[in-house]
């Protein structure tokens, strides 16, 4: 996992016990109300990271949004 300790941002919503649809309103929900909503790092509770550490979740969460913000899904292929 990455060292996210010295990144300015932080923040993670994590959510637990939401189906899909309720989780994607929470999303926009919350990203409507913030200055920088692409900051916010979103996840909901798996039956693997319902066990890590707070401070593992929060690692593995950032590092996978810092690694999604960099190389959006279809990023190069839209340009092309």
């Amino acid at each position: 996992m990455a060292d996210t300790e010295n990144s300015d941002d932080q923040r993670i919503v994590f959510l637990h016990g939401f189906n899909q649809d309720q989780a994607v309103r929470i999303m926009r929900a919350v990203k409507q109300v913030t200055d920088d909503p692409a900051g916010i790092a979103f996840s909901m509770s798996t039956p693997n990271n319902i066990e890590w550490t707070v401070k593992d979740l929060i690692s593995e969460v950032r590092e996978e949004h810092e690694y999604m913000r960099k190389n959006p899904p279809g990023g190069q292929e839209k340009g092309q």
